[in-house]
């Protein structure tokens, strides 16, 4: 086996001219584009291609909400790992995970419920118009479009692409009946890295957009 070692610019521009070699031509818009190629990327999977969805205002609400410093909630620590980067920091944003708080895992076991759920519950107050991204927890995702339609203040974007057989697909095409911005994807495919390339995505556009 033989291979040229290349800059991690050089992989990723290669990756992008084979992905969209593979795809073809689409009617994509580009930004649009630009966050549906980064899923790609990511997965290895062009059949995000035909399963994204993204509301007409998703893009401009997560860019917007970024540059604006405001706070990003995730439903694990890897989805926070994943977009931890000084793009964020950067930007002035800060992003938290409330999974692993005590109070979060007290309360779910006193109530007999998920900590996806009760990390929900407890971040939204917390956001205060910035973005919420779900990747693993189909629970999570449910129990905030229960808390909106009740009335609590939707973020300016939901990344819900959780991953699963059990409702994950359910979760997410609740999500996409949704007035508020979202972003999300068909399917029980989705993931924690795949929230991450979402974030990411948003996180450069916000970056190279002039205020």
């Amino acid at each position: 086996m033989t291979w040229q070692p290349r800059l991690p610019s050089e992989i990723e521009a290669e990756s992008f001219r084979r992905i969209a070699a593979q795809v073809g031509p689409h009617h994509l818009p580009p930004e649009v584009w630009f966050v549906v190629r980064r899923m790609i990327h990511t997965s290895a999977d062009p059949e995000y291609l035909a399963a994204a969805r993204l509301h007409p205002r998703a893009i401009a609400a997560g860019v917007e909400a970024l540059k604006r410093g405001c706070p990003v909630a995730t439903d694990t620590r890897m989805l926070l790992a994943g977009i931890s980067t000084g793009r964020l920091d950067r930007l002035g944003v800060t992003a938290f995970c409330l999974m692993d708080d005590p109070e979060v895992a007290a309360e779910a076991a006193r109530r007999g419920t998920t900590r996806a759920e009760v990390a929900m519950e407890r971040s939204l107050p917390k956001l205060a118009g910035g973005i919420v991204a779900i990747g693993n927890a189909p629970t999570a995702l449910l129990r905030l479009l229960e808390l909106l339609a009740a009335g609590a203040p939707p973020p300016a974007l939901v990344v819900g692409v959780p991953v699963g057989f059990v409702n994950a697909a359910e979760s997410k095409d609740a999500l996409a009946r949704q007035d508020c911005p979202y972003i999300t994807a068909l399917g029980p495919k989705g993931g924690s890295a795949l929230a991450a390339s979402i974030v990411n995505a948003l996180a450069i556009m916000a970056l190279e957009v002039p205020s």
